[in-house]
């Protein structure tokens, strides 16, 4: 499979702050790649890297053939980018902004079509200030569509969008996939990563920790499951991680989270545990491991922290 994206010892340094730290991956073209991991971990500083809006410190990233350090303007002219933040002219409708973007390419484009692509085409008359958060979502993606890119970058499409409206976009991410495009998305949701994307690179503190399909890092991982309740009373974490076949055991959420490689050897010496130190188990769940389990096991920490 043709590589349209390779990444060389990549790294970013804000003097003695290191926010990406030699790191190599490579992206095939039309396949959705995802970079995983916390806020701050260095996901969308690599995308800026990428997309020539950063300077490298060190490294090589190569799109399509042309070199992204060397090369901005060749690379700027076949990628298209969603950021996480986006500011457009306030004093024109969703149709004019379209062939406003799409001049500075030196393109013309079909404003209606784009529109309808992200499912905006009622509002082409709009203003950017009478759309929802999803919508203006949907806009900043058409807006990355106006060159016809090979390569769209989307930093983080779903944050703050409400759960319709994250499965809206992850429909729209899907389609334009269908058309050929190659995608390389950031996100920290684990469940959007699994649903959208062929392989997935986990970021921790500024590196990769992880790179492969979401299949084969659950596999490789060997997880086992994950066994969440909560209790009547507060008991030292402690207590659960010595029960049979915990690989972890965290505190969390008014309750507890154990990773277990054998949940029918570990569930039987749980509820034991309970009768012998006197608290009551409830809200007790069990469930296959996810990519959260993998993140958990690599880093000790959950995604959320």
């Amino acid at each position: 499979m043709q590589d349209i994206i390779q990444v060389k010892g990549l790294t970013k340094k804000y003097g003695d702050l290191v926010a990406v730290d030699h790191i190599s991956f490579n992206v095939h073209q039309g396949e959705t790649f995802g970079i995983l991991g916390p806020n701050g971990a260095g996901k969308t500083t690599t995308l800026e890297m990428l997309e020539g809006l950063k300077h490298i410190t060190a490294g090589e990233a190569i799109l399509d053939g042309h070199n992204i350090q060397s090369h901005p303007r060749e690379v700027k002219t076949i990628i298209g980018v969603q950021l996480q933040a986006s500011s457009f002219f306030d004093g024109l409708n969703l149709r004019e902004l379209l062939v406003t973007f799409a001049s500075l390419y030196n393109r013309k484009v079909n404003p209606v079509e784009l529109l309808r692509k992200v499912q905006l085409e009622e509002k082409m008359g709009n203003m950017v200030k009478e759309l929802s958060g999803g919508q203006k979502q949907r806009l900043s993606i058409a807006v990355g569509l106006v060159n016809d890119p090979k390569v769209l970058f989307l930093d983080e499409p779903t944050t703050g969008l409400d759960p319709q409206a994250r499965r809206h976009m992850w429909d729209l991410i899907t389609e334009i996939k269908k058309q050929g495009k190659t995608i390389v998305l950031t996100t920290h949701y684990m469940e959007e990563a699994e649903v959208l994307c062929d392989r997935i690179a986990i970021m921790d503190h500024a590196k990769i920790v992880a790179f492969d399909t979401p299949f084969n890092l659950l596999k490789s991982a060997d997880v086992g499951s994950t066994i969440t309740f909560r209790v009547d009373k507060p008991c030292p974490v402690e207590h659960f991680k010595s029960l049979p076949a915990v690989l972890t055991a965290i505190a969390e959420d008014h309750g507890y989270r154990l990773l277990s490689s054998n949940p029918e050897a570990t569930l039987p010496a749980l509820f034991k545990h309970e009768t012998s130190c006197e608290f009551k188990v409830f809200d007790l769940q069990l469930r296959q491991a996810t990519l959260e389990d993998v993140f958990l096991k690599l880093t000790g920490s959950t995604l959320r922290e």
